[in-house]
């Protein structure tokens, strides 16, 4: 186990314009919650800032780090300073309930925000909604953030959900590669359980050939990949983190093995891959070559697209945050998460409470823009976060789309094209949502 990290960043930056949060409300600020002074909201967070899972991972709170800047820089929200208290738990759930309760009863955070990993996070999902913390926006796309909203009043999911991932997939394969002989790579936890089970809804025993899975830590996957050559598979769909990708194509390329692959979101960015690759493989695999070809899902842009607005805003961000290394896919996903936060904040109102913040994401949540493809289906009865996404196949260093934007929802939910108009960000690059009565 990696011992947990000391690492706390905290941000805080002095005004130097006005007017960007929005919110509204007249009157002073208060100190209107623990978390909420006069002059700032204290907002935290556990990400895996080392440890196996920190490659890709620990970039997400420096894409938040930015956002939160680039908001302080323009106004804050209602007038208040955001500062973003993040915390190291080498994605170790043991840890993650250490980090969490200093973030809770030592730092007094008002709320926490994009929690990283269905193991970690599960882990203090029952103290935070016992403390009546809120806990949005989980980095994770587990059911478990989201469909029982009586059971966790505090907590909502943010990402697509890996069962309605895994329905979309499902009904790719089955309309475009009716023969196909299909086997499964698996986490062997929520995350591909649920994957899975949205798959199997459209993919019957007959055609799923072999079912495999991975225990998180165990590297030696080379027992999985080879079943599922036995089995005859010729297309297999991943429910796997970025590191399980690159140790299945380097399984695949010692056994000859060359099947048509499909990772869920999750585990095919191709940066990450290659240089995961390449350290795997002691600089025998220099790329992700290996990726050309393969297919993946969407549910945000990405930075093989510089000229989509919202990526432009967030190098815009990024540059300006002065921060080291290149915008990437996951210090996009934290701004984007960031932006949602922000939107909540000015919906809960100009001396927003811990209750007014809930009650914000639910009444007004699924009608907020911001840099997802679909809508989020936040409701009283609901904390799902982002109801869809696309296919797309990778061929280089960029993506393809192979569908449009596809929504749906838990269980027999139908899956639909999305025909709701693409969105853009405001001119100030800071939404400016009004207060929910």
């Amino acid at each position: 186990m990696t011992l947990l990290a000391a690492a706390t960043v905290a941000t805080t930056l002095a005004a130097c314009g006005g007017g960007g949060g929005g919110g509204g409300g007249g009157g002073a600020n208060e100190a209107s919650d623990t978390g909420v002074t006069e002059d700032t909201i204290t907002l935290g967070s556990h990400y895996p800032l080392t440890g196996v899972a920190a490659p890709g991972y620990s970039e997400i709170p420096t894409g938040v780090q930015a956002y939160f800047d680039y908001v302080n820089k323009n106004g804050g929200v209602n007038g208040r300073k955001i500062k973003w208290v993040y915390r190291d738990d080498a994605y170790n759930p043991t840890n993650t309930s250490q980090v969490v309760n200093q973030l809770v009863l030592k730092d007094e955070v008002f709320a926490i925000m994009g929690g990283l990993g269905t193991p970690t996070h599960s882990a203090v999902i029952d103290f935070l909604n016992s403390e009546g913390v809120p806990d949005l926006f989980v980095a994770s796309g587990s059911r478990l953030w989201g469909e029982d909203p009586k059971k966790n009043p505090e907590t909502f999911g943010w990402q697509t959900d890996y069962e309605s991932e895994g329905k979309i997939i499902g009904q790719f394969i089955k309309e475009k590669f009716p023969n196909a002989k299909v086997g499964l790579f698996l986490q062997d936890d929520d995350f591909g359980q649920d994957g899975e089970k949205g798959v199997r809804q459209f993919l019957d025993d007959k055609q799923i050939v072999s079912t495999q899975r991975y225990t998180p830590g165990n590297v030696n996957v080379g027992p999985q990949i080879s079943a599922l050559q036995g089995a005859g598979a010729d297309f297999v769909v991943g429910f796997n983190v970025p590191s399980y990708t690159a140790l299945s194509q380097l399984t695949a390329l010692q056994l000859g093995y060359k099947p048509q692959w499909f990772y869920s979101n999750v585990g095919s960015d191709p940066t990450l891959v290659g240089s995961l690759l390449n350290r795997f493989s002691k600089g025998k695999v220099t790329n992700a070559a290996s990726l050309n070809g393969v297919l993946t899902t969407d549910y945000l842009p990405t930075v093989d697209e510089p000229d989509d607005p919202w990526v432009k805003l967030f190098q815009k961000v990024w540059d300006e945050s002065g921060q080291d290394g290149d915008l990437t896919n996951y210090r996009i996903y934290g701004m984007s998460q960031a932006y949602t936060m922000v939107q909540a904040l000015q919906a809960a109102g100009k001396n927003p409470t811990r209750q007014s913040l809930v009650d914000a994401v639910e009444k007004a949540g699924k009608d907020w823009k911001g840099p997802g493809l679909a809508p989020f289906r936040y409701s009283s009865d609901s904390h799902m976060g982002i109801s869809g996404m696309s296919v797309s196949k990778i061929v280089g260093t960029k993506s393809e789309a192979q569908t449009k934007v596809l929504v749906t929802d838990l269980g027999d939910a139908p899956i639909k094209e999305y025909t709701g108009e693409e969105s853009t960000p405001p001119s100030s690059g800071i939404p400016d949502e009004k207060p929910v009565d």
